[in-house]
């Protein structure tokens, strides 16, 4: 029988931060102990006063303009605008049922190349893959933090027969962790052969430094941001996200209001009226201690993994940390994660889902499996967590770490 579906379509999978989730549920459910190393979801409620904002509009049912409501749109411009000391207005602003959807729009919609630093988030190839845009890896180094250089863009890009070209940069990394140091000179080149950029600042409220950095503020004319409420507001169950995207490149954003009207139509109203709270509010406190938490628990992973068997760097910012194991007797990082999990119930994510060669033995780590809301509760503002709480709050991280780790590299390294 001739196949019904897309030869494009065929090669893909499903979303591998996804699949782990879904897989990870079932073993538990199965009775097994695993430790949820592999999915990077917030683990902290919702803000209080965002709930209520939510509970007090359930009631609202209409669809919402395409763009966003005005009220919301207007927070929205508001809040990136002093965050990155630009001046973006409610008509640069569009809304969608998370960052994802609009991301996915836009490769639909881009008559151009696409170019992706290696590691990237792993939707960001899919992306292309789906919309045929062609795209090209430039493979980041440790000794560059994880971002690609100026000198790495700029050679990628006098290459290209289409000249028409957007780079994803996305900081702080997932799944690296890591913090982009060089945003100015990768806006140098970017404005020189008039590369758009996306940015993609879904972590940047999660910055360990407490800086929001954006390359937006060397490059205003040429960056898309692209944000939501999923991480820093935990709330990814409710599907909202948003594009910042400057007046010169309007026609990008007329294009995606067309692709939206024929796909979601509209954010759920409710959800909508809450983000209004969530960028007009004051969050900081919330803000200060779920990031106070997550720096501590993530340097804890980085301090008991970090030996002679591990390559590691602290975590600047996010969910994650990216471990090299060395003198691997495994030939693919998939088949190295794949035994992980089987023999220590340790759910990894391969490297070679974030862009890197198969032979290449990273994975990627996240440090979110514990109860946020507990530990929330018990941590004081201004005070960023000691190893007796992270101890007694986060005890899988602890256990997964410390115990299951040595298991870990019993199984990989010769």
């Amino acid at each position: 029988m001739v196949s019904k579906v897309k030869k494009n379509i065929l090669s893909l999978k499903e979303s591998s931060t996804l699949a782990i989730n879904e897989r990870s549920k079932k073993l538990i459910k199965e009775g097994k102990k695993i430790y949820r190393f592999g999915f990077g979801q917030s683990p902290f409620p919702v803000p209080e006063k965002i709930v209520e904002a939510l509970k007090k509009n359930a009631h609202k049912k209409n669809y919402m303009p395409i763009q966003g409501s005005l009220d919301l749109r207007t927070s929205i411009a508001k809040y990136i605008s002093k965050r990155t000391n630009n001046s973006f207005s409610a008509e640069d602003i569009i809304v969608s049922p998370g960052s994802k959807e609009m991301m996915f729009l836009l490769h639909l919609g881009f008559d151009g190349d696409v170019i992706l630093p290696a590691p990237s988030w792993v939707s960001y190839e899919p992306h292309s893959i789906i919309g045929r845009n062609n795209f090209h890896w430039i493979e980041t180094t440790r000794e560059n933090n994880w971002f690609p250089s100026p000198k790495q863009i700029e050679d990628k890009v006098k290459n290209l027969k289409n000249k028409n070209t957007f780079l994803i940069i996305n900081s702080p990394n997932n799944p690296a962790g890591s913090n982009c140091k060089n945003f100015d000179e990768i806006a140098k080149v970017a404005k020189k052969y008039g590369i758009i950029i996306l940015s993609d600042e879904i972590y940047t409220e999660l910055s360990f430094n407490g800086e929001y950095n954006s390359i937006s503020k060397y490059y205003p004319e040429g960056t898309i941001i692209s944000s939501g409420l999923s991480k820093w507001c935990g709330a990814g169950g409710w599907r909202l996200g948003f594009f910042a995207i400057p007046s010169k490149l309007k026609s990008v954003l007329n294009m995606l209001k067309v692709l939206s009207s024929e796909s979601f139509t509209a954010v759920s109203t409710p959800v909508q009226y809450a983000a209004i709270e969530a960028f007009e509010g004051d969050h900081s406190k919330y803000l200060e201690k779920t990031t106070n938490i997550l720096n501590a628990v993530g340097n804890y992973v980085y301090e008991n993994l970090k030996s002679n068997k591990i390559l590691i760097q602290k975590p600047e910012g996010g969910f994650y940390l990216m471990p090299e194991f060395l003198n691997s007797k495994f030939k693919t990082s998939s088949e190295m994660c794949e035994d992980i999990l089987d023999k220590s119930g340790v759910a990894l994510l391969p490297g070679s889902d974030f862009g890197f060669k198969t032979n290449k033995m990273l994975a990627r780590l996240s440090f979110t499996d514990f109860d946020g809301e507990k530990f929330l509760q018990n941590t004081k503002s201004g005070k960023k967590p000691d190893e007796e709480a992270i101890k007694n709050f986060a005890p899988n991280i602890v256990e997964g770490t410390k115990k299951k780790y040595q298991e870990a590299l019993k199984i990989v390294c010769q």
